[in-house]
């Protein structure tokens, strides 16, 4: 009986015409993560770009590092290469990779089997030497920024191989292992050759100065500001058009006075996660990492491997993205990167240095692409046209009614660094 009045009562009631405007549909709130304030963030177009080109350049020097290896010599053939494309994380074809950068790389028929092969050119091979050169003459300074790193982790120790994956961001050679950990014994310790410690009584007052604190002691100096505003402050730089929105200054305003632990300070730490000063602290660590690097710049994967270490607890990613006056995380290139705000303007590094140098001149050599290639063409051009010759006659040189030929030498002596001049007046009587 219930059931039959309560379909009677469905039926006597009118039927409400359906009206588009009267529906109401909330919309679902989405969950903010890390990946969703990546996209939402705001875009600096000159990092994104330079960053874009540091990739191109990996590309390149590992190209070269897997031709270097080779024992048939510093050239390889192009189809070997295009067995490189995933090694090398190519995702375009080698041929259109390889005439996209004539400066950089020399491709050339082989002399035997007429097959295509490439090698680097020797601009590029000089600006590596260059690098090489001035990383030797920067030991004393790798091994201030290893110790620096060592005194900032909580036992003093850190992995070789986390060393290793930043190795070129910090300005170590390759056999850093032999040339800077083995050698400089009174600095450092190895441990089953995986581990490096810093010796005991190696703590300096020097080195446990953060880069952070030169900054403020010019803002306390120049700009008449108390300590209380300077004491634990950092650099804010925002990007353009970021958005400001209410309560955000004051925040900001009471995060940059809030006390914190510092990198090299030896004090016992709050491990809770929740803790702005812990998290703030993670902040100055981060920012410390990143001054002691060559161009202020590493992959956000890389850091990773120091959380450990250097006692992160922390997610990276979101300590990043939280403070975008600090750090910029760029996605361009397939590899996230981290910068520091403070250390750029307009896309180049404010206080420069010798390694960057080389770096940016191999920059400039890559943007290049297939601009400037008419010197390229004459030099090949001259090239063949001295394979085909055979004898040139000197015209101030003059015999007893014949003119003297002279001969030039054999073409497998001729050594190709020479200019095509120098080869022509190389003779033989």
């Amino acid at each position: 009986m219930r059931v039959l009045h309560s379909l009677s009562l469905r039926l006597i009631q009118p039927a409400i015409p359906f009206n588009s405007w009267a529906q109401i549909r909330w919309k679902k709130k989405l969950v903010e993560s890390a990946q969703t304030r990546l996209e939402d963030r705001t875009r600096d177009t000159q990092l994104d770009k330079l960053s874009t080109q540091l990739r191109k350049l990996n590309v390149i020097l590992k190209l070269h590092e897997l031709m270097a290896h080779r024992k048939r010599g510093p050239f390889v053939s192009v189809q070997i290469m295009s067995r490189w494309r995933t090694l090398a994380g190519l995702n375009v074809r080698i041929g259109e990779f390889l005439h996209k950068y004539r400066h950089v790389f020399d491709v050339f028929p082989h002399p035997v089997r007429r097959k295509l092969c490439c090698r680097i050119s020797n601009k590029m091979l000089g600006l590596i030497k260059e690098e090489e050169n001035a990383v030797k003459k920067w030991e004393m300074e790798a091994v201030k920024r290893v110790k620096k790193l060592l005194l900032m982790s909580v036992n003093g120790s850190l992995q070789v191989y986390a060393l290793r994956l930043v190795s070129r961001e910090l300005g170590l050679p390759e056999d850093f292992r032999e040339s800077i950990l083995a050698k400089h014994s009174k600095e450092f310790k190895l441990v089953d050759l995986e581990v490096v410690e810093v010796v005991d009584g190696g703590h300096d007052e020097d080195l446990g100065l953060a880069e952070i604190e030169n900054w403020r002691e010019r803002e306390y100096r120049e700009k008449w500001l108390s300590e209380y505003e300077t004491r634990y402050a950092f650099p804010i730089n925002f990007p353009t058009g970021f958005k400001i929105e209410s309560g955000f200054r004051e925040r900001l305003k009471n995060w940059q006075r809030l006390p914190y632990v510092k990198p090299y300070e030896r004090k016992r730490l709050v491990r809770v996660r929740s803790c702005a000063r812990y998290e703030k602290r993670a902040v100055a660590i981060l920012h410390e990492f990143l001054s002691l690097t060559v161009e202020k710049v590493v992959e956000v994967e890389r850091l990773a491997h120091f959380r450990r270490d250097l006692a992160i607890e922390v997610n990276v990613r979101e300590v990043l993205l939280n403070h975008p006056g600090i750090f910029y995380i760029s996605t361009k290139g397939n590899t996230p990167r981290v910068f520091l705000r403070e250390a750029y303007s307009r896309g180049c590094l404010v206080e420069s240095n010798q390694m960057y140098e080389v770096r940016r001149k191999m920059l400039d050599l890559i943007l290049m692409g297939c601009r400037h290639t008419k010197e390229l063409q004459g030099f090949d051009r001259s090239r063949a046209e001295r394979d085909n010759v055979v004898c040139k006659v000197k015209e101030d040189v003059k015999g007893e009614g014949d003119w003297v030929i002279p001969i030039l030498e054999s073409l497998s002596d001729v050594n190709t660094d020479d200019s095509p001049s120098e080869i022509v007046e190389r003779t033989v009587g």
